[in-house]
């Protein structure tokens, strides 16, 4: 069997920097083979950064991937084709590096792929399930049996639709974007595991990541502020899930949620 590791979105300098100090620990405590944590938030609370991207993939990261957030970086552009572990949406067609890459591993090949959903979501891009269906089937014909997606989307059904759609296809599809951890992982009946959203990686006591004053102000008021990333405790969520390296299919599921103190 394999044990994959998905951690979702990382909020700011206190997210990224309790996955970095703790992700070798926790990769030794539960026997993870295989890491892909989700960046797009990581700088700042928006994008993310060579410097960053680096800094995860030394913490133990085998892939980086992201969302509506990639591009707000500039500098993220031109590293992009140098560093085929941090990918895009795959929907972002004509943009800078790539939405899957295929990894050796001394368990067989692992592919990851990354899209972004429409429905409300900024920027409206292309249809993502056809781009999936097509880009796994290329991955598979390489000899590629686990196949992880990272769904970025905000709707629910959206994402309870796309797992649906890959069932069979995939060995795990997992949400990313609301920052919070749902409580219905499974396995669906042809063998793909499934959460609708990992959750993030970043401050307990906040409003998805950022400042409780700050949010609870915007509500109030309906005026513009600024939401800083909050301060103290971290909590760490994500999915591990046990994967037949034979036929690719999932054989469990469970929901990964730590509280870091320090």
């Amino acid at each position: 069997m394999m044990k994959i590791l998905f951690l979702g979105d990382i909020v700011g300098s206190p997210g990224r920097s309790a996955v970095i100090e703790n992700l070798a620990g926790i990769k030794k405590e539960y026997e993870i083979d295989f890491i892909i944590v989700n960046g797009e938030n990581s700088a700042g609370g928006r994008g993310i950064t060579p410097k960053i991207c680096i800094d995860l993939l030394r913490a133990g990261a085998a892939v980086v991937t992201t969302g509506d957030h990639v591009w707000d970086q500039r500098e993220i552009f031109d590293y992009f084709p140098t560093e085929p572990r941090l990918l895009r949406p795959i929907n972002f067609v004509d943009a800078p590096g790539a939405g899957s890459v295929v990894l050796e591993t001394a368990k067989g090949k692992v592919a990851v792929l990354n899209a972004m959903g429409r429905t409300f979501m900024s920027p409206p891009l292309e249809n993502p399930l056809p781009l999936l269906e097509a880009e796994i089937s290329r991955l598979k014909e390489d000899g590629a049996k686990i196949v992880v997606v990272d769904f970025h989307a905000e709707a629910t059904s959206d994402k309870i639709a796309m797992g649906r759609a890959l069932d069979g296809k995939v060995s795990l599809v997992v949400g990313t974007h609301t920052h919070v951890q749902t409580a219905d992982e499974q396995i669906f009946p042809e063998g793909t595991a499934f959460l609708t959203d990992a959750g993030m990686c970043g401050p307990d006591a906040s409003v998805l990541g950022r400042e409780v004053d700050s949010v609870v102000w915007r509500f109030r008021t309906g005026l513009p502020t600024r939401f800083p990333v909050a301060k103290g405790p971290v909590r760490l969520c994500g999915v591990i899930v046990e994967v037949d390296e034979r036929s690719g299919k999932s054989t469990s599921i469970e929901r990964f949620s730590r509280l870091i103190e320090e």
